[in-house]
């Protein structure tokens, strides 16, 4: 049995796989009354889906949203809502070479070993087909946080060795004035050349996604196990290829002395900020009225156009080499997907502390 479902109050349940006759999101708990902005949601599914530039897989996907259910003269009801995107472009025959062979790093071997059986079509659920799901679930809380005055906006700060020397000096509005969505123009054009270098030589790159939350309110988040930075960690966690989450000082916090690394108070006003941030906006696992920054880190595709080792369903050696459609860099289409499941995390969050209060 799988998780398919995300968040307590704001909560999400995605379905559809890959190469199946589509993927969806079933959305309940959403206040009704709330304006239903889909060009907000088209929108971010574009900057997400699949073929939007020659640095990421060519798979033609338009990801045209159908709305279902919940929504009535461009308003929620307050009814689980239903959104689907039908997939027009399968190609099953570009993975019938792994039928029976398991993919490097891929999810083919664990989910075989767990289930005892496995779609071979891209990976069914474990693709990352199922994130354009979360995406729209995510636009929708986005546009519900932006009337709050919430903003939330992700970048790419680093692909391979390429990164940005000063992530908190960027203009966030250029964002995507490039394909790779890094707002540093000279980096950006760096990060281009090596991802399409690294597309002939038929292998792949990671790289980080910088995401800062401003003016999110005091008090989100729920000790003890409901911390908000541990609620964001699951959620950027549970997005395929993340293998790594830090907020605030992160793991550059080891390296300091606690007269460096402490955020001292100081009154703006009536309104209590700190001269620092390494706290990065939560302390104690509630948010502090500063900015909510964190790092998420991904890992290169494990699809690559050349040849290696592996094994059978009968324990047989063998040999694999990728083929069809696949990004060469996973990080500039998922940098809506970091926005969308940070969106949720945050607006849940404030449901529950609504409730509460």
């Amino acid at each position: 049995m799988s998780s398919n479902s995300f968040g307590r109050l704001f909560k999400m349940t995605t379905f559809g796989e890959s190469h199946g006759e589509g993927i969806g999101v079933v959305i309940d708990g959403c206040p009704p009354s709330h304006e239903f902005d889909i060009n907000f949601i088209r929108k971010q599914l574009q900057r997400r889906r699949p073929g939007q530039s020659n640095l990421v897989t060519q798979r033609k996907e338009p990801d045209e949203i159908e709305v279902l259910s919940g929504v009535f003269e461009g308003k929620t009801t307050g009814a689980p809502i239903c959104l689907f995107i039908r997939n027009t472009n399968q190609k099953p025959k570009d993975y019938s070479h792994n039928v029976d062979t398991f993919r490097p790093s891929h999810a083919d071997f664990t989910y075989q070993s767990k289930y005892g059986i496995r779609d071979y079509r891209g990976g069914g659920r474990s693709s990352a087909r199922e994130t354009a799901a979360r995406v729209a679930a995510g636009a929708l809380a986005q546009s519900i946080l932006s009337k709050m005055g919430v903003t939330i906006h992700a970048f790419v700060s680093k692909v391979h060795t390429i990164e940005v020397e000063d992530i908190h000096s960027v203009d966030l509005s250029l964002i995507d004035s490039n394909p790779v969505r890094c707002p540093d123009g000279e980096t950006a054009k760096k990060m281009e050349s090596l991802i399409k270098q690294t597309r002939k030589d038929g292998d792949t790159v990671g790289g980080t996604i910088h995401c800062v939350i401003n003016g999110c309110p005091i008090g989100l988040g729920d000790p003890i196990y409901e911390k908000l930075h541990a609620k964001l960690g699951s959620a950027m966690l549970s997005i395929n290829a993340c293998k790594g989450f830090e907020y605030g000082s992160g793991f550059g916090g080891t390296r300091m002395k606690g007269s460096e690394h402490n955020d001292l108070f100081y009154m703006d006003g009536d309104s209590a900020k700190t001269s620092s941030n390494f706290s990065g906006g939560i302390q104690g696992g509630i948010s502090n009225g500063m900015p909510i920054h964190f790092n998420v880190g991904f890992k290169p595709v494990a699809t690559i156009m050349k040849s290696q080792s592996t094994i059978n369903s009968n324990g047989q050696e063998t040999e694999i080499e990728g083929k069809g459609r696949h990004d060469p860099c996973v990080v500039p289409r998922a940098v809506p997907i970091v926005e969308s499941m940070a969106a949720m995390v945050i607006l849940d969050a404030y449901l529950m502390y609504k409730a509460y209060h």
